[in-house]
Order: structure tokens, then sequence, then C-alpha cells
């Protein structure tokens, strides 16, 4: 007798909100209008699945189960719950709301993986430590885990803080882009003029007529294309940066 192996696949989701945007998608059903007896029953059929495959469930699914049966038992009897106000309690009415809201940022995640796929292709910038203090700031803050464990659903619960703390930030990074009027061509010209002048030029007095160390790069740039294209002689001495050019004879 052959023996039959049996795979068993499941969709994998996020969150509980995650789940029920999976019914409502499939079932084609109005966000706003969802009828919470069927999905209800989705939602149970789908977590009594999973525990019969002894599968560990997180506690919001069993949050949300829980409040789905709640709403579901005040459809069919009708008893107002008040809170501490007095007012009546809308559970379907909160529920709509964080199921739409939970959507949003699920789409703007996809609209963002887009993007971030796209910045990989760059080179980082400087001066991130600020931003990188702020972030381990604001971890610390919210959640105690890494984020590979860290999904869609935690951070919409998380998302309210995170930007109290970006809006309220002591100071913002600035940075600065300086646009240096060097070029090697044009350092060439000047280096060829102070030979002239001099006749030879050694380390320490290409430094001397260098403005900054932006320049000095610049000046020992074009030392090197100089002496490939041989129009200078380098003459090394003994010790550390001891050399001096000279103009190269026809």
């Amino acid at each position: 007798m052959d023996e039959t192996n049996y795979e068993i696949k499941l969709e994998q989701f996020e969150g509980p909100f995650d789940l029920l945007l999976f019914f409502i998608e499939r079932d084609e059903l109005n966000i706003h209008d969802i009828p919470i007896s069927q999905i209800t029953d989705d939602f149970l059929a789908y977590i009594q699945h999973m525990q019969s495959l002894n599968i560990e469930l997180a506690s919001e699914f069993i949050f949300v189960a829980s409040t789905l049966m709640r709403i579901k038992a005040k459809m069919l009897l009708p008893r107002p719950e008040l809170d501490e106000n007095e007012n009546e309690i809308d559970l379907k009415k909160e529920l709509v709301q964080k199921l739409v809201l939970y959507k949003q940022f699920k789409e703007v995640c996809e609209e963002l993986k887009g993007l971030e796929d796209n910045r990989g292709k760059f080179y980082e910038r400087g001066n991130t430590e600020f931003d990188l203090k702020i972030a381990r700031e604001a971890k610390a803050q919210t959640i105690d885990e890494e984020l590979s464990s860290f999904d869609l659903y935690k951070l919409m619960l998380v998302y309210e803080k995170v930007m109290y703390l970006y809006s309220h930030r002591v100071q913002d990074v600035t940075h600065t882009v300086v646009k240096y009027p060097y070029s090697i061509e044009q350092q060439k010209k000047v280096l060829a003029e102070l030979i002239e002048i001099n006749k030879s030029l050694d380390f320490s007095a290409i430094a001397k007529n260098s403005e900054n160390k932006v320049q000095f790069v610049y000046n020992f740039l074009a030392v090197l294309e100089m002496l490939q294209q041989k129009l200078l002689n380098i003459e090394i001495g003994l010790g550390f940066n001891n050399f001096w050019i000279e103009k190269k004879l026809s």
C-alpha cells in the first residue's frame, strides 16, 4: 500500500485585522457596513481550525474574537452598554474605525515598501547619529522586542506615541552641503605658476599654499595627474612626506 503524504498550507496573517481584511476582500464586503454575523463565524472557524492543528494563537486574535462575539450577542439581544460617563458604547463602530485605519496603514506600507526598495539603491547619507539616537529612544519607550517580531498590527498601536516623539524633537538634524570652488585643472595651473616662480616645491610648500584640507586634496590630485602626464619631475628624500617636485624639462 502506497503511503500518502498530506501537506496543509495556511494563509499567513500579521494580525487579526489582517485576517478580517482577507474575509472582507474575499467576499467583496463593504468595510463600513460589515455583516457581523457572517464575519464572526468565519473568524471563529479560522481560530478553531488553528487550535485543532495545535497552533498557538496570539492574544490579539483572542481579543478580537471576543469583541466580535460581544457585538454579535448585542445584535441578537440588544441591551445598551454604557461607559463611565453613561454614554452608549458602539463596539461595531469602534471595530470598523480600527479596521479602516489598519487598511490605510497596510496600503501605505505597500507604497513605502516600493520606496524602501528604491532607496536601498542609494548610498546612506552621513551624520545619522542623532536620528539613530531618536530611533533607539523611541523603541525603548514603546516596545522591548526585536524588529523581527514587530508586525503591522503592533505598528498601528504605537504609531501615535512615535509621532508624538517625532514632533517634539528637541533639535532637527540639518545638513549643509558646501560646494568648494576647486577643480583639478584649476589647481594644476596654480601649481605650474608656483613652480615657475620657485623652481621647485616640496610637501610643506604645497600644504602651506592650500587654503584648507579640501584644496590640499585637490592640489595633491593635481600633482599626481601632472606626474602621470610627465609634466613634473619628483625627487623623494628620506623620512615621512619628504619630496619635492619641479618642472620637467623637454
